[in-house]
């Protein structure tokens, strides 16, 4: 019963961190290098005009019309609605970001209680047996706590690993957002 808890322990906190890494990559319905890209021969009004058509056909990409928008505003309120578009990408990408190294913690310290708790239960168990006996339960025993402790230690080195692909993964989109806004900004 006890290594079934920490299989679904485990398997949480693996949905968990796995679930961060998808909001970061996903955090835009467009990747900004995939626009910047699909932008690359448009120059001054035209670039903004044809974001705005690219992005009319992908209902899910409402910041990038919410940034079309911010990019058509006057000149004077243009720079605080392009940064308030800056900031909802960055809460965007930024969701979820403590999940996976908190999810590890839960993990690891899950695994170590669960294992403590079958050695526990097991060195009761063992009370007015034979030696021979005892030992052979104590050595699946043992056996028991090892496997429950490393399934704790293995759904952590899944949520760091998740922790480190959601940050590289969202350092990209920044840079590529970034280099978007100041393509579009420099052709108005």
């Amino acid at each position: 019963m006890i290594p079934l808890f920490a299989v679904l322990v485990v398997l949480a906190c693996a949905a968990a961190s796995a679930r961060r890494v998808w909001l970061a990559a996903n955090a835009t319905a467009l990747h900004p290098e995939d626009v910047n890209a699909a932008l690359a021969k448009a120059q001054g009004r035209e670039a903004v005009e044809e974001l705005r058509a690219l992005v009319a056909k992908v209902p899910a990409a409402d910041w990038e019309r919410d940034l079309v928008e911010a990019l058509s505003a006057r000149p004077e309120v243009r720079a605080a609605l392009v940064n308030e578009q800056l900031t909802e990408l960055d809460y965007r990408i930024q969701r979820w970001s403590r999940v996976p190294r908190v999810c590890a913690s839960i993990a690891t310290s899950f695994g170590f209680m669960l294992a403590t708790l079958v050695l526990r239960k097991g060195l009761v168990d063992t009370g007015d047996v034979p030696i021979e006996i005892g030992e052979l339960v104590i050595r699946g025993l043992v056996g028991d706590a090892l496997t429950v402790g490393a399934m704790g230690i293995v759904g952590t080195a899944f949520c760091i690993g998740a922790q480190s692909e959601a940050k590289r993964i969202a350092k990209a989109r920044i840079v590529g957002a970034d280099k978007l806004v100041e393509r579009l900004e420099g052709l108005l």
